[in-house]
């Protein structure tokens, strides 16, 4: 069976506003397909994602939806606008939902998240894109979620400056390495790591 990924956009803006997170979550999305990764994308703020840190908050909530398609998936793609050099609130609320995967074992004590693998997108027009990767990088490693070599691409513009990654006319070379390297490298993780399992410690 092929590899799936589902990327999480956790843009600001609801559908159908353009959004540089959807523009180069797509460039990722892309590169994967190239190695023969099919793909989702579901952006979270269309949904009503409740706040906590519970699998279900009840009353309407949409994760438990959502995180059926997370555990589902062999690469998690998380993509985050920049905000004040932070993540947004909205990316903070899935990583708030994503602690409950530590109470949520197998029958050999290890997390769903196991065996699974993911990759951080950032855009924004200020400096933070290290910042973000490093805070998503350890909440995502904290849950059980793997991560390849160069697991980030980004996209930072000038300091001050009113131009959007949707509104390049093309996107910056290195950029577009840093997507082809971050897909390659997941792929390749995820493979060795659905035919070879991680190990029990119990």
């Amino acid at each position: 069976m092929p590899l799936t990924a589902l990327a999480l956009n956790c843009t600001l803006s609801p559908s159908p506003a353009a959004s540089s997170t959807d523009r180069l979550l797509g460039e990722v999305l892309d590169a994967l397909a190239g190695h023969d990764v099919q793909h989702e994308t579901i952006r979270v703020v269309d949904h009503d994602v409740r706040p906590g840190v519970e699998l279900d908050m009840g009353d309407g909530d949409e994760w438990p939806a959502i995180r059926e398609k997370v555990i589902a998936a062999d690469i998690l793609v998380l993509g985050t606008p920049t905000w004040m050099g932070q993540h947004s609130s909205v990316c903070q609320r899935v990583l708030e939902r994503l602690d409950a995967e530590l109470s949520e074992t197998d029958d050999q004590g290890r997390p769903l998240t196991f065996g699974k693998v993911a990759l951080a997108v950032v855009v924004g027009n200020e400096d933070g894109a290290h910042h973000i990767s490093a805070i998503l990088f350890q909440s995502l490693n904290d849950v059980g979620f793997s991560l390849a070599a160069q697991a980030v691409t980004y996209w930072n513009g000038e300091a001050m400056n009113t131009t959007d990654y949707k509104d390049l006319t093309a996107p910056r070379e290195k950029t577009v390495d840093a997507t082809a390297t971050a897909a390659a490298n997941a792929a390749h993780l995820a493979q060795l790591l659905r035919n070879a399992a991680y190990p029990t410690t119990t």
